[in-house]
């Protein structure tokens, strides 16, 4: 009979996601490690992004992004009220600037009907004037469901749940290696910050989810096939803040652009307005903010906001999201690899988490974990 296990699950990354597998597999009563190679747990993607709690509105139907989307905002939104994490169901407004995009907006509420967002609304130019004065609109779709939320504070509470749990959440120490056993399981080899001697330890079940880090962890699992793992691309997008009073209450969008969402409006939870993200795909994690990029944000968000005051944006910060398509195609669905994909029984591998990611990771979460458990038993 084999020994036991030193945990019964191991995911690697301890961001919103990470840390959702981690607690979704913790609610099933496994005892869970999650590794996080930053001192702190949050320090990639989830830690640079806009902190936008999603509709659900422009995914394909049937698709992960538009399911894992929807339910895991209702579940967000309840999770958020019951551990009382900060949030504003603030609302969003996509708005037409020019006649050309009605049509476009008629086909993004059609998609986030068929997708089963609640209460959306299709709004004249004097009904989105009537909430948003200072916007050049003429016309918008409402999703009264969206809004923003303390990211960080909901990591900080699954973090808790994971502990309160039995499991371990471990920063500094990144995965290095994981080799599957004759009997089932993984030996992990993981390392430390200060480059001391390797931790090797024994888990029954493994669930990357490093983001950034999706392709070469999967790489360094003994076994994986290299065909199996999809190219990255790394998609920045840089943020600036508005200096002076923010001129809109809910989050404003223009209709997407390809491979993205485009840049956008928020006012945060402090009351402050920020822009962004753009995109640009690099071939490095940069995470610097050119300065000369505020006269082409201006122009942009002179398009919706002509009120914009000269000089008034200043460089605020950047994210990097994990993307599966490069320049000019098409945005693909998330991956969720499970043995079926890979042939590497109790492996769930996740690949291209990028947004909606943050909106869905509690959905995420309970998808990893239903998929393992029922593949294990």
């Amino acid at each position: 009979m084999a020994a036991p296990f030193d945990f019964d699950a191991t995911v690697v990354g301890a961001g919103a996601v990470g840390l959702a597998c981690g607690r979704a597999l913790t609610k099933r009563g496994l005892t869970v490690l999650v590794l996080e190679k930053e001192p702190a747990i949050g320090q990639g993607v989830s830690s640079r992004n806009s902190e936008v709690i999603h509709g659900g509105l422009y995914y394909p139907t049937g698709s992960l992004k538009a399911r894992f989307c929807v339910q895991g905002r209702r579940a967000l939104y309840a999770y958020l009220e019951t551990r009382k994490i900060d949030f504003d169901r603030c609302g969003k407004l996509v708005v037409a600037s020019v006649p050309e995009d009605l049509d476009r907006l008629d086909a993004i509420l059609d998609q986030a009907r068929a997708n089963d967002v609640e209460e959306m609304q299709r709004l004249t130019r004097d009904e989105v004037l009537a909430l948003e004065p200072e916007l050049k609109v003429e016309g918008a779709i409402l999703s009264p469901q969206s809004g923003v939320f303390d990211s960080h504070g909901y990591m900080l509470a699954l973090q808790g749940e994971i502990e309160d749990g039995g499991g371990a959440v471990v920063v500094s120490t990144p995965f290095e290696r994981a080799e599957p056993l004759p009997d089932g399981g993984f030996r992990i080899t993981a390392g430390s910050a200060d480059g001391t001697t390797p931790t090797t330890l024994t888990t029954r079940l493994l669930v990357t989810a490093p983001g950034l880090g999706a392709q070469a962890v999967a790489g360094r699992i003994d076994g994986f096939p290299a065909d199996g793992i999809p190219a990255g691309h790394f998609g920045k997008g840089v943020y600036f803040r508005l200096a002076g009073r923010a001129p809109f209450r809910r989050l404003i969008y223009p209709p997407p652009i390809p491979g993205a969402l485009g840049t956008h409006y928020r006012r945060d939870l402090g009351g402050q307005a920020v822009f962004g993200p753009d995109l640009t795909f690099v071939d490095t994690e940069d995470y610097s903010v050119d300065p000369a990029k505020a006269d082409e944000f201006a122009a942009y968000i002179r398009r919706f906001w002509p009120g914009l005051p000269d000089g008034a944006l200043t460089p605020d910060y950047a994210g990097i999201r994990p993307k599966l398509h490069g320049p000019g195609k098409p945005q693909p669905d998330f991956r969720l690899d499970g043995p079926s994909v890979h042939q590497i029984d109790g492996l769930m591998a996740l690949f291209g988490i990028e947004s909606p990611g943050l909106t869905s990771s509690m959905a995420i979460g309970e998808a990893v974990a239903d998929a393992l458990l029922v593949d294990a038993a």
